[in-house]
């Protein structure tokens, strides 16, 4: 098992209270991801960060956002990943404009480069960018790993129901402790 952790969409604009964008319990989540991120840090495990930023006024997603596209532009506030889980210099960032991590990005490429085979899932929010990014992995034939608490939803109605339903497709739904748990044990083999 070779795994990859992506952090999925961890900006300002989602977690903001006062953004259109905002996700609730997304800040919850935050010291369950630096948790896993601190882990795959200290075992040397690839971190990916994964970004959604727009163009704004003449952008091809501005007819899909209702707020105007005055939202995760590139370089403001809003589409900064959050200070706590802040990629190094080293760590890889990929950009994307719609839900899913794989859709017209460099995403697959850079993990078949580092012979990733299971990708563990974690960021906001479940029922869009998480779920879209688990099921093209999966289409992809890579192992997927959803973190039911690494990641959020606007209600505990809408988490608990993808997860399950991500279950149901083969996606594996685990929590942070047994996430490492399950890689320490790959590791040792």
């Amino acid at each position: 098992m070779k795994p990859a952790l992506l952090i999925i969409d961890m900006q300002e604009d989602f977690l903001d209270e006062s953004s259109p964008l905002f996700v609730k319990g997304g800040r919850e989540i935050i010291p369950n991801i630096e948790m896993l991120l601190s882990f795959f840090r200290k075992q040397n495990l690839n971190r990916i960060f994964i970004k959604r930023e727009h163009r704004g006024s003449i952008d091809i997603d501005k007819p899909r956002i209702p707020y105007g596209g005055k939202v995760l532009l590139p370089n403001s506030e809003g589409a900064k990943i959050v200070k706590e889980l802040f990629p190094m210099e080293s760590e890889i960032v990929v950009i994307k404009k719609r839900f899913s991590a794989f859709f017209h990005t460099e995403l697959d490429l850079i993990l078949r480069r580092l012979q990733i085979d299971t990708l563990i899932l974690t960021g906001v929010q479940t029922p869009n960018c998480i779920r879209a990014t688990a099921v093209d992995g999966v289409s992809y034939d890579y192992d997927v790993i959803v973190v039911s608490d690494g990641t959020a939803s606007s209600s505990d109605e809408v988490q608990k129901a993808n997860l399950f339903d991500l279950e149901k497709m083969g996606i594996k739904i685990l929590n942070v402790n047994d996430v490492i748990e399950f890689i320490k044990k790959q590791l040792v083999v």
